[in-house]
């Protein structure tokens, strides 16, 4: 790629994003949200404005970002590719994980709003007359302690509380994938990617009493569940795409769990020292 342009390159996954384009050498524009793009040459762009756990809370805000500024920027820019990262949440009560998968949502359900707005964005990359390809990304981890997400969340209460309250149940499970897995799969997405939409996850998915077990064994922490809670299982990601073209060979959350809780205690301890 002659140059790179990250849109949300102050979040977690676009700050990583960025940081590893510059060290393989590539020059990076990371503008503001809110900068006027009119005419730029902006070369090969990562989309990678998003809102996540907020999205219920903050519907307008989740359609801004997924859809709307995303709109400007394929009517105004001037760029070689467009790389938009999406998610896997979109594969909640489908058959299958798989990119050719009927995708299921429901507008009367408020839960599906971020998915009907990531959903949106994809069709305006796909369908429309530049250039665009779509990354479904997993559930991204990572040392990310000022995240609200939830295994950074249960991370820092077991290791700061020694408790934790999981609301969901036991048996709910889903894909993770390390950010630095992620990050070279987005990059190699834009230089070498084949097909339009690619999955990038682990393909395997961790429930959460799993997660549970290996913190309380690493922590100490009293780990409980909820009072009647839901179980919510995503299918088995597919990553035969991805690892076919790209050669993707990820990493396991729960073989990276002990190194997660130590750079948890190592930053906490940093904080404390300040």
């Amino acid at each position: 790629m002659k140059h790179a342009t990250v849109l949300g390159a102050s979040g977690f996954i676009g700050s990583h994003l960025s940081a590893e384009l510059e060290r393989r050498g590539h020059e990076v524009a990371t503008p503001a949200r809110d900068a006027d793009l009119t005419g730029e040459d902006l070369g090969t762009v990562f989309y990678c404005i998003g809102l996540t756990g907020d999205a219920r809370r903050r519907p307008l805000e989740a359609v801004e970002a997924h859809v709307v500024k995303l709109s400007e920027v394929l009517r105004r820019g001037r760029f070689d590719q467009l790389v938009y990262l999406s998610s896997t949440r979109l594969y909640l009560g489908a058959r299958t994980g798989r990119e050719d998968e009927a995708l299921r949502v429901d507008p009367a359900d408020p839960g599906h709003l971020f998915n009907l707005s990531k959903a949106a964005g994809e069709s305006l990359v796909l369908e429309g007359e530049r250039p665009g390809r779509v990354a479904r990304l997993s559930n991204v981890y990572g040392p990310d302690w000022e995240s609200e997400s939830f295994l950074p969340t249960i991370l820092t209460a077991a290791c700061r509380d020694g408790a934790v309250t999981i609301l969901d149940a036991p048996e709910s499970a889903k894909d993770y994938v390390h950010v630095e897995d992620a990050v070279a799969a987005l990059i190699g997405i834009a230089t070498d990617g084949k097909e339009r939409v690619y999955n990038v996850a682990s393909g395997r998915n961790v429930s959460h009493g799993e997660i549970a077990d290996e913190l309380a064994r690493l922590t100490g922490a009293l780990i409980e569940f909820g009072a009647d809670p839901a179980a919510i299982v995503f299918p088995p990601i597919d990553t035969a795409r991805l690892r076919s073209d790209l050669a993707f060979s990820p990493r396991m959350l729960l073989e990276d769990l002990p190194e997660l809780v130590e750079d948890f205690r190592r930053s906490a301890a940093l904080e404390a020292e300040r």
